[in-house]
């Protein structure tokens, strides 16, 4: 018997970005043109639900090339982007590769790799380990680039004299994420170099903004999204700190919290850029099955940004 009602605020943009989109397509395309398997270095994007569907039409997900018997199939980097090693190896290795870095990632190796060209030293703003941060600080010599993962760091770190020093940041942290690092640095340093354009990607800051904007009338918010997905784990810190302090991951081996729900009258619905939306109509759907449900949707900006996949595969 349905008898309570629940009022879902859907938060938009949500899900997908241009280069999971892209990243996918390259997938894809890929399997058509050159048939299966195509091997995949890395999971494409972090999303299990993404990941299945891709390995069930015929890619194989590895870890490093190494693992790759069939060096004459080829190879797609995934969308986190690789250190400046993995297409050399592969050039090596005589195999065919598609790289599926997002274009804002490829845009910070760039950066980095100019700065680093123009006699800068390099700090990265990141999560040590994340995918992202391996790929660009692959892009330069060892030493030459240091990471700084949060304000504590940015306090102990140690200038040297006579460098100039530059920072560029991981695409998916926010502004907010990355704020009170550059300030510290900033003040520690007044001469240090910011990238010239903001390195956060539009996606990431559309769907704080956007979570940021809800959270507060919420009783209770979820984002779908995957564990290992920087992005996710971030909206559902964002939605704590935009006043709504109930706010979980669900991910594939989330159970649904009935009890939490029942006590709720409005809840906050969001998930991250590696998330299809059908995990959203699944989750929904779900509910609909247990209470007496209305949707709002409330958008705060339109995104129409597309990245076109290589011409190889066109």
């Amino acid at each position: 018997m349905k008898n309570k009602e629940l009022k879902i605020l859907l938060s938009a943009p949500r899900g997908f970005c241009a280069g999971v989109e892209r990243a996918i397509e390259i997938v894809e395309k890929s399997i058509e043109k050159y048939g299966a398997p195509v091997y995949v270095r890395h999971e494409i994007v972090h999303n299990k639900f993404v990941v299945d569907d891709l390995r069930n039409k015929g890619a194989i997900f590895v870890e490093e090339l190494e693992e790759i018997k069939d060096k004459s199939r080829p190879v797609i980097f995934s969308a986190h982007g690789v250190p400046k090693k993995i297409p050399e190896d592969a050039k090596n290795y005589k195999m065919t590769y598609v790289d599926a870095t997002c274009p804002l990632v490829s845009k910070v190796h760039r950066e980095a790799e100019n700065l680093y060209k123009a006699g800068y030293h390099l700090i990265l703003i990141g999560h040590q380990n994340h995918p992202e941060v391996i790929g660009t600080m692959g892009q330069l010599p060892k030493g030459s680039i240091d990471l700084i993962q949060n304000e504590d760091e940015a306090k102990q770190y140690n200038f040297e004299k006579d460098k100039k020093i530059a920072f560029v940041t991981q695409t998916t942290l926010s502004v907010d994420d990355t704020k009170d690092i550059i300030q510290v640095l900033k003040k520690r340093h007044p001469e240090i170099r910011g990238p010239s354009k903001k390195d956060i990607c539009y996606a990431t800051t559309n769907r704080q903004m956007a979570v940021k904007n809800i959270a507060k009338k919420c009783d209770l918010f979820f984002v779908i999204g995957s564990r290992n997905s920087s992005n996710s784990v971030r909206l559902v810190e964002v939605a704590k700190k935009s006043g709504c302090e109930n706010s979980l991951l669900i991910h594939s081996q989330s159970e649904i919290p009935y009890d939490l729900i029942e006590k709720s009258n409005i809840i906050g619905i969001s998930s991250g850029a590696s998330a299809p939306e059908i995990l959203v109509d699944n989750f929904i759907n779900e509910l609909k099955h247990r209470f007496i449900v209305s949707i709002d949707e409330v958008e705060i900006i339109k995104e129409n940004v597309v990245f076109k996949v290589p011409k190889k595969l066109n």
